[in-house]
């Protein structure tokens, strides 16, 4: 039963990837555990990125549209997905949502997964690349802990750094965990609350070439759904 529903996700999943690269439209799936700080990783972003990239996000949770209204004061658009007791999204949410959110060709979708480090590793929405945030204040043996997230990882960002004197963590330790899964996953270390070590955030999402949009050209436009 696990096979069949991976199968069709993964099928899914391929049609997202497929109807994003068409339009020239990258999508970051962004994981992390409850609390990590993801959401406010996102909206400090989206400010700094104003009036540069169109970006829209899609906010999935279990229940609330608390972290969604945090995005929505940006003033960018956002749509909510509540899982209810689900632990992760899945590419069928993706789509729906998409279809929802109606992203222009050539703009940037921030897709902020359930507060989760196991479940979402397992499912392939179709983004273009996949970015995990964790925090100094949950130890610094996530890596080993969790392997099958770090393994799918494209980005690992070490947040809340400006809490790194307060607390018992080895960046440098970290680094190497996640380096021996995945050697070639990037790995910066900020915080989102103070705003240190963002350029180097901003410059990733700006200019890691197999994240490059297409030229969008007349592409079309998908129709909006409720999700």
């Amino acid at each position: 039963m696990e096979e069949n529903l991976l199968a069709k996700n993964d099928l899914l999943a391929a049609r997202n990837r497929g109807w994003l690269e068409g339009r020239g439209i990258r999508a970051f799936n962004v994981m992390s555990s409850p609390g990590a700080g993801k959401t406010t990783l996102l909206v400090r972003t989206i400010r700094e990125l104003a009036g540069e990239l169109d970006i829209g996000v899609i906010e999935g949770d279990q229940e609330t549209s608390l972290d969604a209204d945090r995005i929505r004061s940006t003033g960018r658009p956002v749509i909510q997905i509540n899982t209810g007791a689900g632990c992760h999204l899945d590419a069928g949410m993706l789509q729906r949502a998409l279809d929802a959110l109606d992203p222009a060709p050539g703009s940037t979708v921030f897709i902020e997964n359930v507060g989760n480090l196991v479940c979402p590793a397992l499912f392939d929405l179709g983004e273009s690349a996949r970015v995990v945030v964790i925090s100094v204040t949950e130890g610094d043996d996530k890596p080993q802990k969790y392997p099958h997230m770090f393994l799918a990882a494209d980005l690992v960002i070490i947040n809340k750094a400006d809490l790194l004197p307060y607390v018992e963590f080895d960046v440098e330790r970290c680094v190497r965990q996640a380096r021996r899964l995945n050697p070639g996953v990037d790995v910066l270390t900020l915080s989102a609350t103070t705003g240190d070590g963002m350029d180097g955030w901003l410059e990733w999402i700006r200019k890691n070439p197999h994240l490059a949009a297409a030229a969008a050209g007349s592409a079309p436009r998908s129709g909006g759904l409720r999700v």
